[in-house]
This record gives structure tokens, sequence and C-alpha cells, in this order.
């Protein structure tokens, strides 16, 4: 990296860094905060006691108290949101968000949230309600299909809510993807260019969908910045996830996953004394739900422990294959340019990197391509 990351840049990439580590811990310290004074101080019955005295019906009062929880959470976010956004971002060069865009983001996600979430908990209640016996393998068996769905209509249907997608423009690029994909037998006929730089300068590329729903999304920031060779050993890497089964092993493991918490979470929904530590005197059904959230917190580290593990390992083997089927050299000077475009840190503790990096760090990376 020496060629690509000059003294003065290594040092801004270093306090970038820092400072977003540190907002993020203040962030999340805060957020546990808040979650610790609920329970203690058994605020989440008495969001429940004060929404059940007014309205009736367990869906209303069930999404009243999830939407009390989620402006609550909101509040204390905000601000880092902002800071992380306007001041952050902005002092490193990577803002290109208007004040506009992230207000509309933020009433998108509400919305969306409103009505996809509105949707899950609605039926799930329905569920719970009608069905006597094991009804978390009809739950699993939902939100299994709900997932699937997600993942094969993700760019048509969310991305577009967000961003502008346009189909890539005949030309030489075009043509070298196409004749690429034919040659390792990689059906392809949705490549898109999303505007990335409408929020941030940085680039990226991502791979969604299933079957014949298969989608290439290029940034604009990415072509910008990249030769036609460094684009088509970054589409090689996301052809290779394809390849390798990654995708589908990684949504089998998330249904497998999925049954483990819909399980779970039948359990504490019939625990009484869930609801009672959290501040009512009988069984309640968002209570449990929160309990469940709680409770399954550790285990839910463990699995997302294990499921990085699994990804880093489908990252080289993803690498491995672009080097294999197009140009190693060329996705080397890719990623060497995306993490000095991106301030990446290059030294990132070995214990921080096991529990939360789903990617292998650059230098790792650049190892194993060179073996």
């Amino acid at each position: 990296m020496e060629k690509f990351y000059a003294k003065d840049k290594y040092e801004k990439a270093r306090k970038y860094s820092l400072e977003r580590g540190k907002v993020s811990f203040i962030s999340s310290s805060l957020s546990m905060i808040l979650v610790i004074l609920l329970l203690w101080f058994k605020g989440y019955g008495f969001i429940d006691s004060f929404i059940s005295n007014k309205y009736d019906g367990l869906f209303i009062q069930s999404g009243l108290f999830f939407l009390s929880l989620m402006i609550l959470s909101d509040l204390i976010k905000l601000p880092f949101d902002y800071y992380f956004t306007f001041i952050i971002e902005e002092k490193y060069g990577f803002n290109k968000t208007t004040i506009k865009t992230f207000v509309l983001d933020k009433i998108k996600k509400y919305v969306l949230t409103i009505i996809i979430g509105g949707g899950l908990l609605a039926g799930t209640i329905y569920l719970f309600s009608n069905v006597n016996n094991s009804f978390w393998l009809w739950l699993w068996t939902g939100m299994s299909i709900f997932l699937v769905f997600t993942n094969m209509f993700y760019a048509e249907l969310i991305v577009p809510i967000f961003n502008k997608l346009k189909p890539l423009e005949r030309g030489t690029l075009r043509d070298k993807i196409e004749a690429y994909s034919k040659k390792v037998g990689y059906s392809l006929s949705k490549i898109y260019v999303i505007d990335g730089s409408k929020r941030s300068s940085k680039a990226n590329a991502f791979f969604s969908g299933l079957g014949s729903r298969k989608t290439i999304a290029l940034f604009d920031t990415l072509i910008e910045k990249h030769t036609e060779d460094e684009l088509l050993a970054v589409l090689a890497h996301e052809v290779g996830h394809y390849k390798k089964k990654h995708i589908l092993t990684s949504l089998i493991l998330s249904i497998i996953q999925l049954g483990l918490m819909c399980f779970l979470f039948e359990l504490c929904l019939y625990e009484e004394n869930i609801s009672r530590a959290l501040g009512s005197d009988k069984i309640v059904f968002h209570l449990g739900l929160v309990g469940f959230g709680v409770l399954y917190s550790p285990i839910g580290t463990i699995v997302g422990i294990f499921m990085n593990v699994l990804s880093r390992k489908n990252e080289f083997e993803a690498d491995a294959y672009a080097k294999k089927t197009f140009k190693g050299p060329s996705l080397e000077l890719a990623l060497k340019k995306l993490s000095v475009d991106n301030l990446t840190n290059l030294y990132p503790h070995p214990l921080y990197v096991f529990m939360h990096y789903s990617h292998p760090p650059l230098l790792k990376r650049l190892e194993a391509l060179n073996k």
C-alpha cells in the first residue's frame, strides 16, 4: 500500500476511524443505558399500561407500543446521525447528502417501518391469537417466505425508494461485462448504475436477487473512479459469490436462524414471568416480544460472529474466483483504490475483526490474492 497511502493520507484515515468509533461508542452506550433504565424502572410496563388504558385491540396497542419505542430510540440516535453525516463525513470529504435528502430519508424509513413492520406485526398477532399449538412453525414459514421475497425483489422495490437505478448504457464496459458473463456461464440481464453520489463520494457495488431476478448495481462513484478492468474485477468478485453458492447458503442459514428465533419467541410469549419482569401482572404480547429481544441478544451475538466468520471465508473465495476467471492484479488495484478512497483502517484489531467484520481486512485479502 506504500504507493497508495501517503503518510498524511494514512494519518487522515487513522483519525477518521477514531472519530467514527467514538461517535458510534457514545451512541450505542446511550441506547444501552436507555434499555437498562426502561428495564430497571419498569418503563416498558408503564408505556404498555398508558396505551392499554386509552386504546382497545391488541394490534393497535402493540403497534403504538413499538412506535413509541422507535420514536424514543430515534430521539437519541438522531443527533448522532446528523453529527456523523454533516460533521464527520463532511470534514473528511465524503458527504454529499443535503438536509432535504437527510429529512426525506428519515421520513421514508419511518413509512417503510410502519408499513412492513405493521404488516409483519399484524400477521404475527393473528397467528398468536388463532393458532393454539406451535404457532412458531407458521410464523417461521411466513417469515421465511417474506425473507425470500425480499431477497428477490429488493432492487426493484426497496432501492428505488431511496435511489435512482438506471440500466448501464451501451458501451465498452457493458460489452465487456456481457462477454465475461457469457464466458463464465452466468446469465445477467439486469446491470444498473445507482446514484450513490447523491449521499456520499464513497464507492460500492452490490448484488441482489435469485434466479432470473439476479441484479448487479454499480455505484456511479465506482464507475467514475475505476478503470473498466477494475470494474470487471469487482463484478467478477460478485459473480464469484453466486457461483460458489454463497448467496444460497447464507439464505438457508438465515432461514434456519429464523426458525430458532421463532421457537424461542413462542417460549418467551407464554412465559408470564417475562411480562411481570417488564412491569405487567399478566401475559402481554408486545412485552413478551421485548423480553425475547433482550434474552435473544447474547444468542444473536454468537450467531452473528459465526455468520461473520463464514462471510469472511466467502469473501476470500470470491476474490479467488475473480482472480481465476478474470485478472487478479485488477482486483488488487480496485481494492487498494477503494481502501484509500474510503479511508479504510489498514490495521484493525484482530478481536474486533473477529467480532464485527463481515469482510477480511484489506491486507489479508491482498496477501491471499498473492499466494
